[in-house]
């Protein structure tokens, strides 16, 4: 390569440094605001330069140094970030910087993650959105039912924010039990669900539809028990791509859903689950593995053991394990057909 450096991005400058192997001459500094008009401006000195790569960190914002990268026509490598940390070695630092970045591209050490398409991109943003629409929702839920108890009002019953009636009568159980700041939480909570049910309606109509345009998305749900539009497209947006995962339990430990084991250099407890990955993968498949309690389930009788030996959560997660597995090795049969449209 020519040219070879490494691009280190913050909220208000990205620094690079690169080497020109030609030369031998090193440069740094710093673009500054970091956004795509000046970031664009400044890859211009490299337009002609056929064989110039950079290496960027997979953090917050690489998305878009990505693409102004690939649109110069200059290859970008994307950094797994805990891998990277680690290849520093003994040395401790706040941040991998970007020299740490072009000389482990320079010495073929670097370890890359997967950039996807940009349609992928596009479905990930709108799952993340409805997995925290999902999340906020059911916070204010949970105030409205604080407030009450809290102020000693009768407890609402299952399912009463679902109907007309049930709001009515929580209304009325507001204005007659409720203090006017009490009043004031409630009817908060209730406009902010109100709002909050309104996108989720329309993200619950959209994620479905991406879902039947997508292959993988789609033969998961056919083949596999409880995975829905919704949980397979997540799996598919998170695992999909040829090569992927060299083995099935690499993408349970991606997914975050590994229990973790005791380490003598390591402060964290044994026997907990690493939670690591993205958040809103590893909710989907749990609940796909709660669908299994069903019995008409196929792998009813092992989530049933796994319960009575320990407990409904131990079982979903047991069993959201195996669709992983699963969904893993089907996705790795499609490989990159899984991303190609439906």
């Amino acid at each position: 390569m020519s040219i070879v450096g490494g691009l280190d991005i913050h909220r208000k400058q990205i620094t690079f440094d690169y080497l020109d192997t030609v030369t031998g001459q090193v440069r740094r500094g710093q673009v500054s605001p970091a956004d795509r008009e000046h970031l664009r401006a400044w890859l211009a000195r490299f337009a002609g330069c056929e064989d110039a790569a950079f290496a960027v960190e997979g953090c917050t914002g690489w998305r878009y140094v990505v693409e102004e990268l690939a649109a110069a026509g200059v290859t970008a490598h994307l950094a797994e970030p805990a891998d990277t940390a680690f290849a520093r070695g003994r040395k401790r630092h706040a941040k991998t910087d970007c020299r740490h970045l072009r000389m482990l591209l320079a010495e073929g050490r670097l370890p890359e993650c997967w950039i996807p398409p940009a349609r992928i991109l596009e479905c990930r943003a709108l799952l993340e959105t409805y997995h925290d629409l999902r999340a906020e929702h059911t916070a204010w839920v949970q105030r409205i039912h604080a407030v009450l108890f809290h102020q000693g009002a009768p407890a609402l019953g299952e399912g009463t924010l679902r109907t007309e009636q049930g709001l009515a009568a929580l209304r009325e159980t507001a204005a007659g039990c409720l203090s006017p700041a009490g009043q004031l939480q409630v009817a908060t909570a209730l406009e902010m669900t109100e709002a909050l049910e309104s996108r989720l309606h329309e993200l619950r109509h959209q994620l479905p539809d991406a879902a039947r345009h997508l292959t993988g998305a789609k033969v998961l749900a056919a083949r596999l028990y409880g995975v829905g539009p919704v949980t397979a497209l997540a799996i598919t947006c998170w695992l999909g791509g040829a090569d992927r995962f060299s083995s099935s339990r690499k993408a349970v430990r991606f997914a975050g859903l590994d229990v973790t084991v005791h380490s003598s250099d390591r402060k964290g407890p044994p026997g907990k689950l690493s939670l690591q990955g993205p958040p809103v993968l590893r909710w989907a498949v749990y609940e796909a593995g709660k669908t299994h309690a069903r019995s008409s389930a196929p792998d009813h009788d092992y989530y049933a053991q796994v319960k009575d030996r320990c407990n409904g959560k131990r079982a979903a997660l047991s069993e959201a394990r195996k669709i992983l597995r699963q969904a893993c090795h089907i996705l790795a049969e499609l490989g990159d057909d899984a991303l190609a449209a439906a």
